[in-house]
């Protein structure tokens, strides 16, 4: 199965409210996808369609090959998720708390046991397995939430906000742990976040999200590429010498817009891709090429590209 999740034309009203408009999402086995968006963009709607806890309005979704509109239970038996605000009973310690939904889930004393274990060590929380939750930080809380996660040995992971009101060291932990989980165990992971340099860290895919629909998706070098298409090029040259030749050569080149020198720099734009031309000349030139590189959108920069031409 190459997709885990296949959502087409997925809508979610609320009387006149439009949730979720006509969302196609599909989420490749193995990897982690970061849905992006802020909140009322319609992620949180997303998620509780997969889970099978709100039915449609309209459109198809498949998770693990399953309905959750008609199969919710086995969709939750295949599917782990952590809520933004993750709830434990706050008198029981983090062993107690596990153990009862690890009994909840159908398994026997030894392997709830085992697995409790297993699954406070890989978060880290093996030391503190005999305290009450109540005296967790909330990064602490979140950790067992990802264990109570990988009790279930899922197929799919879906993470919402799993960094949100978090400091930055606990953060960075988390997004370790996640990275891992995907890395070790193959688990795909669903990760709804609002906290783009996060999301950028980790994430294989991602989908920007915004009034309920998807309006950007790929890899960050493909958004990169998405976001440059009709726009203009950036591109940074080092070469030795840097002389007036080579500089009217490049403002020769079709498609070159401006060439500006700023100190040992040719700062370059382009309406195109034109790296390969740009070195050619450097060649033909007999300059040295020293360095050529492209500006680089952020996450964060192609992220409020969408959201202010919506």
């Amino acid at each position: 199965m190459e997709f885990l999740v296949e959502a087409k034309g997925l809508k979610k009203y609320y009387g006149k409210v439009k949730a979720v408009d006509g969302l196609d999402l599909f989420i490749r086995k193995g990897e982690i996808y970061g849905l992006l968006g802020p909140n009322g963009a319609g992620k949180t709607t997303t998620i509780l369609m997969l889970l099978g806890l709100t039915e449609p309005t309209e459109g198809e979704l498949w998770v693990c090959g399953f309905d959750p509109t008609r199969d919710p239970l086995k969709v939750k038996r295949i599917t782990g998720y952590l809520p933004e605000n993750v709830g434990f009973y706050e008198d029981l310690t983090a062993w107690e708390n596990l153990y009862y939904i690890a009994r909840l889930n159908g398994l026997s004393r030894k392997e709830a046991q085992r697995k409790i274990e297993e699954a406070l060590g890989e978060v880290g929380l093996q030391e503190v397995a005999h305290r009450q939750v109540k005296t967790f930080s909330k990064g602490m809380k979140q950790r067992l939430g990802i264990a109570e996660v990988l009790l279930k040995e899922p197929q799919l992971a879906i993470l919402d906000e799993p960094t949100s009101g978090i400091d930055p060291e606990g953060a960075h932990h988390i997004l370790e742990l996640i990275a891992r989980m995907n890395k070790e165990k193959g688990l795909t992971i669903l990760l709804s976040s609002h906290l783009l340099h996060q999301v950028q860290r980790i994430c294989h895919r991602m989908g920007i999200i915004n009034k309920g629909k998807l309006v950007a998706e790929g890899s960050l070098s493909e958004l990169r590429e998405k976001t440059m298409e009709g726009g203009t090029y950036t591109f940074y040259l080092k070469a030795e010498p840097l002389s007036d030749g080579l500089i009217n050569a490049l403002k020769g080149i079709r498609g070159v817009m401006e060439v500006l020198k700023e100190g040992d720099v040719l700062k370059i734009k382009a309406n195109e891709d034109l790296r390969g031309q740009i070195s050619q000349k450097v060649f033909e030139s007999r300059a040295q090429l020293l360095e050529l590189k492209g500006m680089e959108y952020t996450l964060e920069e192609i992220y409020l590209k969408y959201f202010q031409e919506a």
